[in-house]
């Protein structure tokens, strides 16, 4: 098992330097190939084997392991071997032949415009931190960001001018996204707040001069503590479908697909690397569903003589 330790070393430093992978995920990695580690040494030890692999998914599964998990550590352990394959280190890859258990398929999450505006009200924009929380929800709906883009942000990738921004997504890629008037504003009057300088009541003074977002000791701000936020609002606000900061990336999606946003340009304002990724969206809303319906079924329009059927049978 030592040599395994030690190629999980050599992994995990590939998947940062090259792949420039998140602490997060280089934990998660590490978690799932440790426990397969361990796995395969009360099986006898020896090397990687698809026997040994079909063994583990099927003890996984009889543990009574959720399917995204046993996923996420059959795509841990794909990605290690892949590795092992092009440093040389193994002949043949174990996980060719290996299947991913079927996913079922789940929509994302959205909420109404109502539902939006009552969690906007929650934050007191007359207290420093309140005015931060509400600029941070103007931001997620206005430009559908992931939460790890916005504590991401820094002052050099916003673009006041020209209602642009620069974020930093999955495996660090970049682009360029607009931003609302509005969503702007609130940014704007947040970096020249006067308290973000000073320390006073129960924050301190910015410490990180590049990050947009700050917490209350003047550092960047940490996606746990986000969503340790919007916990506190989703509770104030009354609203109890199970949601997340993320959930307002998705409700804005669906919102952009209502008022008639092709699915192309949401798939590149989201960062999706694929299309397939985006159209989960035409799922989402009932509303949308039916404006397709009318719009497409020669029926169901009407016309200054009445309405369709009054037509047909005239």
């Amino acid at each position: 098992m030592e040599k395994y330790s030690s190629y999980l070393a050599d992994f995990l430093q590939h998947l940062k330097v090259v792949k420039q992978a998140s602490e997060h995920t280089l934990r998660n990695y590490k978690l799932d190939l440790v426990a397969f580690f361990h796995f395969l040494e009360k099986q006898g030890g020896g090397t990687i084997e698809k026997r040994v692999v079909r063994i583990y998914l099927s003890d996984l599964s009889a543990s009574g392991s959720k399917k995204r998990s046993i996923l996420r550590r059959l795509s841990s352990l794909r990605s290690f071997c892949a590795f092992l394959v092009k440093q040389k280190l193994i002949d043949q890859n174990p996980m060719e032949e290996i299947e991913s258990p079927k996913l079922e398929k789940t929509l994302p999450p959205s909420i109404s415009y109502e539902q939006i505006e009552n969690l906007f009200q929650q934050p007191n924009p007359a207290n420093y931190l309140g005015f931060r929380d509400r600029c941070m929800m103007e931001v997620l709906y206005s430009s559908g960001l992931r939460v790890s883009e916005l504590v991401g942000l820094n002052r050099d990738d916003l673009d006041f001018g020209n209602y642009k921004m620069r974020l930093r997504g999955k495996g660090r890629k970049e682009r360029i996204v607009p931003i609302t008037q509005n969503a702007a504003d609130w940014i704007r009057r947040y970096l020249e707040h006067p308290e973000r300088h000073l320390d006073i009541g129960d924050h301190r003074a910015e410490m990180d001069c590049k990050a947009v977002f700050l917490n209350k000791w003047g550092k960047r701000l940490t996606v746990r503590s986000v969503d340790r936020l919007f916990d506190q609002y989703l509770k104030a606000s009354g609203i109890v479908d199970k949601i997340t900061p993320h959930t307002i990336r998705h409700t804005i999606a669906t919102h952009w697909l209502e008022k008639g946003m092709d699915l192309k340009t949401i798939q590149v304002l989201l960062g999706h690397s694929s299309l397939a990724t985006t159209t989960i969206y035409t799922h989402v809303s009932n509303r949308l569903k039916k404006e397709v319906y009318d719009d497409a079924h020669p029926f169901a329009k009407k016309d200054e003589k009445g309405d369709a059927i009054s037509r047909i049978l005239s």
